[in-house]
């Protein structure tokens, strides 16, 4: 049963008896070092780089656009770490964070956490699919904006229900070309800036002078800049919401974990920090934050922030050409973040924690049923016919974004009580993946990500500012998130947290060990393997 026995261990809470799964409910290791880390690079360049940075711009401002992206990535860094020292460890088959969550925490928090993991990712399907309509709407044909948007989700259902293995090379395609549209758009920023353009016109800083690099934020002075520094923060995690947790859930269905996973994790952050911050810096100097067609709940603009730079710098037809690129963005988001969904709704049927219904897979090893579900809460999207494009997306962003703040507090809380266990046992030297900072740097950054999930919504209690739809936006998920954790516990009556003594720390790493033993380190033969090894 491959590594199915740790997962029974996990099966003592939810809806009662084990599930005893026939053979062919497995999950396949098909996904290699190329697949997870363009995966997760797929899911964390997406809309909101190529459309939500523009929101924020218009907002406040290129400096605090900057300076959220910068921030935010400091915390995924941190995230990423923690998942993947835990995943590194414990790369089973069908594990993903609540897995962790039940093992090392509490089965109450665990529950909860599953099914706001799950909420998350189909929000995300759904925003992604929106933002696939508002770019299509840039050419503005005749066939209506629901078309769209059924094309756009049924091409991510047909990449997730066939086999992982076209899944992950469809995300490495889609991701690909993602990567070379962003280092591409870098490139011809700054030689906009340095007026290379046709119009031969230096840009440089000139829009951090004019309209300046702050757009004060509900009220004047430092205070007005501090919170539109603090918004761009908030606004800037929907672009990396739970993209880090993407290499762990991959975890049970990568080769060779132990090798690939820390390749991947150490890599993710460091070219996030390359295409975020240059691009996020880039953005500012080459569209004025005034610009009428900056996506706003006051237009209804159907283009990307890059887009309009481009079409002021009359370069004829790279406009189309990068705006198609950018909606492959969106369906690589979408897909990516439909595996995940699935695969979380699929743990958890294993531990007990989501009906056993949904732990059936396909002879190709995919949980077609999760796939199914979480797909349909993708169908949300459809709204988009009937609102505003920008208002929809925002709507999902912010609930995908707070769902995401809460994941990221209990992730940083396991972590910490699983370096408990393992130091309390003497094993943390035996960790296959460490990081530098710990556990420190866990602590610094769950009080930082504590307090964006408090006050994310503050806007709407400035006098005048109060709107029922943006308040539940903001807040709506901490409620739904404490109602299933309180009920579980209370149901189940379960402690407020495992005793460190009590933690299982052993189960499951015999077989890893054993895993990583068989692993053969491919030898590059020439210079070009080399490169390649290097860059997947």
């Amino acid at each position: 049963m491959g590594g199915q026995t740790p997962l029974a261990a996990a099966r003592s809470t939810g809806f009662g008896a084990s599930t005893l799964l026939d053979e062919h409910d497995q999950l396949q290791r098909g996904l290699k070092s190329r697949h997870i880390q363009f995966m997760a690079l797929g899911g964390a360049i997406g809309t909101g780089l190529f459309v939500g940075s523009g929101a924020i711009l218009a907002l406040v401002g290129p400096a605090p656009l900057w300076l959220g992206y910068l921030s935010m990535m400091a915390v995924v860094w941190v995230v990423m770490n923690d998942l993947g020292e835990m995943a590194t460890y414990l790369p089973l088959k069908g594990i993903s964070i609540p897995y962790f969550v039940h093992r090392f925490l509490d089965p109450s928090l665990a529950f909860a956490s599953g099914w706001n993991y799950w909420y998350a990712y189909a929000i995300l399907v759904a925003a992604e699919a929106t933002a696939g309509g508002i770019l299509l709407d840039y050419w503005e044909t005749p066939v209506p904006v629901a078309a769209w948007i059924t094309i756009i989700l049924v091409v991510i259902l047909i990449l997730n229900i066939i086999a992982v293995e076209v899944f992950g090379e469809a995300e490495f395609w889609f991701a690909s070309i993602k990567l070379i549209t962003i280092a591409g758009l870098i490139i011809l920023g700054i030689v906009l800036m340095a007026g290379g353009g046709p119009q031969h016109e230096a840009l440089g800083f000139r829009y951090w002078n004019n309209p300046g690099a702050f757009n004060e934020y509900m009220t004047t002075g430092a205070t007005g800049r501090f919170l539109a520094y603090w918004t761009a923060f908030v606004r800037a995690g929907f672009a990396f919401i739970t993209s880090p947790e993407l290499i762990a859930l991959a975890a049970g269905e990568t080769v060779a974990p132990r090798r690939n996973i820390p390749k991947a994790a150490r890599r993710f952050v460091w070219r996030l920090a390359i295409f975020y911050g240059l691009s996020s810096l880039v953005l500012g100097c080459i569209v004025p934050s005034t610009n009428p067609q900056l996506l706003s709940e006051t237009s209804d603009a159907s283009a990307s922030p890059w887009v309009i730079a481009i079409q002021h710098a009359g370069i004829g037809g790279l406009n189309h050409v990068i705006n198609f690129a950018i909606l492959t963005s969106a369906w690589s988001a979408g897909n990516a973040f439909l595996y995940s969904g699935s695969r979380v709704l699929y743990s958890m049927s294993l531990s007990g924690q989501a009906p056993p219904w949904f732990a059936h897979t396909t002879k190709n090893g995919v949980p077609y049923r999760a796939v199914l579900i979480t797909w349909a809460i993708g169908l949300l999207s459809y709204l988009n016919v009937s609102n505003n494009g920008a208002v929809v997306f925002a709507w999902f962003s912010n609930i995908s974004t707070i769902s995401g703040f809460i994941a990221w507090i209990v992730v940083l809380t396991t972590y910490l009580r699983f370096r408990s266990a393992m130091d309390s046992r003497g094993l943390l030297p035996s960790l296959p993946f460490r990081t530098p900072l710990q556990p420190y740097a866990t602590y610094v950054v769950l009080f930082l990500i504590s307090l964006l999930t408090l006050t994310n919504g503050f806007q709407v209690f400035f006098p005048s500012q109060w709107s029922v739809s943006d308040f539940l936006a903001a807040y709506i998920t901490i409620p739904i998130f404490l109602a299933l954790y309180l009920g579980h516990k209370a149901f189940h009556r379960t402690p407020l947290a495992r005793r460190l003594e009590d933690i299982d720390v052993t189960t499951g790493v015999k077989e890893m060990d054993e895993l990583e033993a068989m692993d053969e380190i491919p030898v590059a033969k020439n210079v070009w393997e080399k490169i390649w090894f290097w860059i997947a």
